[in-house]
């Protein structure tokens, strides 16, 4: 596992396991939580909107790793936020968790009219201890720009849709340069976009030994994107970590970043409303 330095010295792995309908039941979340950390994963990412935040620090609390050793996000809803109700929404998911602390909490989505009151919150909450980091997840460069311009701390990470077919380079160059660091989800697209059948990722994967979905995770970490794929199967989960014996070239960096269409598979973060 490779790891970075968040912008108040917080080590993050690199590579994490994503959880939204990671399963139909509790039953299901908890065993594929307990698969990603008996192969190697050390980042579980979750959010208020996945509603499986219970299951979830369950698994973590009964993998008999110490809890300092894997690092936990979660989110905010924006009903929350609609609501003024931050603190009563990061309670809450600190007694689903009930894993002592929480590593990094989100906003999920910008909230029009909102963004800096919200992060005056979200300041609060990680001057209590009970956050160890607090970053966004949906924002783009405005949203950033906004917030920063009033922020005393500034945000850790911005969790974005990012992958081939949305390069975005401008938003990670932006966050580079704020010392933000940027995260991918859904990172290998999604079952609506035929992604991974790109020839240009199955002939770089054919070079390495690698599939398409290891060529894509590992264009993130060389662009200093953490990713976080979704997957149940044990299988998946173990080949989604099987990246860090390999090294893209410039030329190949490029060639993947030549997918780019601005195409996204979810909603874009100006056109969300709650």
């Amino acid at each position: 596992m490779e790891y970075t330095l968040l912008n108040n010295g917080i080590k993050i792995p690199m590579l994490g396991l994503g959880t939204y309908r990671i399963g139909e039941t509790d039953n299901d979340v908890y065993r594929a939580i307990r698969t990603a950390l008996d192969v190697g994963y050390r980042h579980i990412d979750t959010a208020t909107l996945y509603g499986n935040e219970a299951p979830i620090g369950k698994a973590i609390r009964e993998s008999g790793i110490p809890r300092e050793e894997i690092f936990v996000t979660t989110k905010l809803w924006g009903d929350d936020v609609m609501k003024e109700a931050v603190p009563q929404a990061f309670d809450r998911s600190m007694q689903l968790l009930n894993i002592g602390y929480i590593d990094l909490y989100l906003i999920h989505w910008p909230v029009k009219g909102k963004l800096v009151s919200t992060w005056r919150q979200m300041e609060k909450i990680y001057a209590s201890g009970k956050a160890k980091s607090i970053g966004l997840s949906n924002h783009l460069q405005h949203h950033l720009e906004t917030i920063l311009e009033e922020a005393n701390i500034p945000p850790a990470v911005n969790q974005v849709e990012m992958h081939p077919y949305v390069v975005l380079d401008d938003l990670v160059g932006f966050c580079a340069e704020n010392g933000i660091i940027c995260e991918a989800w859904s990172p290998l697209g999604s079952n609506k976009v035929p992604l991974l059948k790109e020839q240009v990722l199955q002939e770089i994967g054919e070079r390495y030994g690698k599939s398409p979905a290891q060529v894509v995770l590992r264009w993130d970490l060389q662009r200093g994107v953490i990713a976080i794929p979704k997957s149940s199967s044990q299988e998946r989960q173990q080949a989604n970590l099987d990246i860090f014996d390999f090294e893209l070239t410039p030329e190949e960096m490029q060639f993947i970043r030549s997918l780019d269409r601005n195409y996204r598979t979810g909603i874009h973060p100006d056109e969300i409303t709650f």
